[in-house]
Formats: structure tokens, C-alpha cells, sequence
């Protein structure tokens, strides 16, 4: 894979993608496939480093960008843990989610990028940039496009130079990656509610791809209250089911992951945010990567069409497509507010809350519910439209 360190001076391009993230070298990918003449600048000295992702797709993702099975592990069910360590099982037939070898993707979606033509310069950081028409002018980096599209994570740095929205809303969350370890069950996704440990979110157990990943994430509180993650008591609570104490450490990372919905606004003229740097991720689960491909496949396309045939501007365009996360949004308003545990211990398994468990982690899909053993053989199923 050929990266440049550095861009040559006065190097012009139709478009300049800021950010090697998920979305940013899926649009650099398309558009370069599609003519246009196109980097990638990113701060980072190489793809994949400084990760900040649990890497957790949806079959949805997979489907709008088919990734290597080596790099992945395929995890058909959710373990859905109360606080008082009673749980439920999740599943839909024909669905699943895959575990990923996340820095080993974001090398390979690089390779890609390069592949189609584009070029890509790591160890390379946005600063400011000024419009000149018809180029965006990087000052810093003596570049210029024909347009730039930020995809430089929730606190873009393309935003605040074009006086952009930018996300205000975050969970902060932290994770440790472990030696694989067989006390995980790898066919389930393990999830735990507990307003305590983890107020307006959730700690997970994921059985990865070569790996165990263990982490902790929180909302900030109402009021303009202040969370943080503690690991140290969240590694407690599992302990007795998974003996995490007893696994190498491999690595650790932590960070913001925006939850405050869509931005505004996300676009001006030349200028277009993706990814984590328009909000596009799901308030509710904190879901962004199948968002990523989805929209940054389709910006590269609308950029293309505004650049090589007199398109329509891929802001207006793109502000008929981003999901807005309406209801997501007051549901994670109410989420933060932090329910007492016991009302969740009782309250998560019946039938209400399995039908909202579902809908959350299935959505429309066809699926079904089958109790833990601890509730006894009980089953059901049931389908919504």
C-alpha cells in the first residue's frame, strides 16, 4: 500500500477527504472510482492506529460494504444482563453481528482507498482552510480542492473551521481488549443495564475476533452533570461470570462517541460532513459504522455528480437522506435520566420490555426471544411489520 507521508506542495484535487475513518475512506474509495481526483489527510502516522471503536457491525454493514471474514466473527445472538444478573437471550433468525478485527479493516479499507487511486497522507493534520472560488484552500498544508468532505470524527476539525454544527451531546466510554478467553459464550453479545455502573448506557462482553473486549460507557448527566466510566466496578460485577482477572490485557482505549443526533448544519458550499462528524450515529445505541458506509459510499457518489456533471449540490441532497432520529433521540434523553435498577430489574422481563429490547436491538426484523435458563425453557416468537 503506497501512503505519503507528506503531500507535495501545491497539489490540487477535484476532492480532499479529511479523515481515514470508516466513512472518510469509503467516500475517498468511490469517488477516486469514479474520476474524481482524490485524497485522504489524517493525523494518525497509520490506518488503524488509535482506534476508539468496539468495531461491532450489523449485517446491515456488511451488506452496504462487503469486509474479509478473516477480520471478522460472526455473533448471532444478544445476552440482555438485568442488574441483578438475571437475563434474557436475543436473537433473529437469519441476522447477526459481527465482531472485527477493527485496526486490521481499517488497513484494509485503506488498501482499497489507494487501490481506487486515491491518495492518502497520514501524519498529515486539518488545521483551517478559506473558500476561494471555486477551491477550498488548506492553509497549512499548501493544498487546494474542488471540495471538501469532513469525516473527521465527533470533534471535527472541518466543522469548527467552516463554522459548521458540531456534536454536543456524548457518551464517554472506555474499553479494555483481553486474550479470547472460553468463560465468554461466543455466540451472544453480552449487554448489561445497570443504572449504577452505567448510567444512560451500557457495559458489554464481546467475544471478538481473536480477542475479548470489555467496556464501560456512560452519558453525561442531566443538568450539565459530569459521568466517567468506572471500569474498576464494572469489572467487578462480571467477575463471577467472567474472571476477567485472570486474561492478558492487549489494549485499551477510550473516548466520546456523539449521541446528540444529527448536526446542524452539516454542510456550506463545498463543504459536506459524514460520519461521526455529522452525528450520524444512532442516539439510542450509539450505532454508527453501517451509518459510515452507508452514507459515506453515498456522499462520494453525490460529490461526483455535483463535480463531473453539474449535479445538485450534495448538501441539499444529503439533507433529504440524513436521518434525523427523532424518537432515537428522546429515547436516549429518557435513557440518560438513569431509571432506578430495580424498576429495571423487574421491568426487563416482561413482555413490554422484551418487545422494546428487540425492537432496539432488531428493529423490524423478523426475530425471536428465548428466556435464560434461569427463567426456565419458556419461549417466544413473534414478527413485526
Amino acid at each position: 500500500m503506497a501512503l505519503r507521508n507528506k503531500p507535495r506542495p501545491a497539489n490540487d484535487y477535484d476532492l480532499i477527504v479529511v479523515g481515514a475513518s470508516f466513512a472518510g475512506l469509503i467516500a475517498a474509495r468511490t469517488a477516486a472510482h469514479r474520476g474524481l481526483k482524490t485524497a485522504v489527510i489524517d493525523a494518525k502516522h497509520e490506518p488503524g492506529s488509535r482506534v476508539r471503536t468496539t468495531g461491532i457491525l450489523v449485517k446491515e454493514a456488511v451488506e452496504e460494504c462487503d469486509i474479509p471474514s478473516a477480520l471478522t466473527r460472526k455473533i448471532p445472538g444478544v445476552r440482555l444482563y438485568a442488574p441483578n444478573d438475571r437475563h434474557i437471550d436475543l436473537f433473529a433468525p437469519g441476522y447477526y453481528f459481527l465482531a472485527t478485527d477493527t485496526p486490521a479493516i481499517m488497513r484494509w479499507l485503506a488498501r482499497e482507498a489507494t487501490r481506487a487511486g486515491a491518495d492518502l497522507f497520514f501524519g498529515t493534520r486539518f488545521e483551517d482552510a478559506s473558500i476561494t472560488e471555486p477551491r477550498v484552500h488548506l492553509h497549512n498544508l499548501d493544498l487546494s480542492a474542488r471540495y471538501i468532505l469532513g469525516a473527521d470524527g465527533a470533534k471535527s476539525r472541518v466543522a469548527k473551521s467552516f463554522g459548521l454544527g458540531q456534536n454536543k451531546e456524548f457518551l464517554i466510554g472506555m474499553e479494555t481488549e483481553y486474550e479470547e478467553t472460553p468463560t465468554v459464550d461466543p455466540d451472544y453479545l453480552h449487554c448489561f443495564v445497570d443504572t449504577k455502573l452505567a448510567p444512560g448506557y451500557l457495559g458489554w462482553v464481546v467475544p471478538g475476533a481473536n480477542m475479548t473486549q470489555v467496556g464501560l460507557a456512560v452519558s453525561d448527566g442531566l443538568l450539565g452533570a459530569r459521568r466517567r466510566p468506572d471500569m474498576a466496578a464494572f469489572l467487578k460485577r462480571i467477575d463471577p461470570n467472567f474472571a476477567m482477572w485472570n486474561c492478558e490485557v492487549k489494549a485499551k482505549r477510550s473516548g466520546p462517541i456523539p449521541c446528540g443526533g444529527l448536526v446542524s448544519p452539516f454542510s456550506t458550499r463545498r463543504v459536506l460532513l459524514t460520519g461521526d462528524a455529522a452525528g450520524l450515529v444512532s442516539p439510542l445505541t450509539a450505532g454508527g459504522i453501517r451509518l459510515s458506509f452507508q452514507y459515506g459510499r453515498r456522499a462520494g457518489a453525490v460529490i461526483s455528480d455535483y463535480l463531473q456533471d453539474g449535479g445538485a449540490d450534495p448538501g441539499a441532497l444529503m439533507a433529504k437522506e440524513y436521518p434525523r432520529f427523532g424518537l432515537k433521540t428522546w429515547m436516549r434523553r429518557a435513557w440518560s435520566a438513569a431509571p432506578p435498577n430495580a424498576l429495571l430489574n423487574f421491568g426487563l422481563f416482561t413482555p413490554p420490555m422484551r418487545a422494546l429490547a428487540q425492537w432496539i436491538y432488531f428493529q423490524k426484523r423478523g426475530h425471536g426471544w428465548q428466556g435464560s435458563p434461569e427463567l426456565g425453557a419458556q419461549t417466544f416468537h413473534t414478527r413485526y411489520s
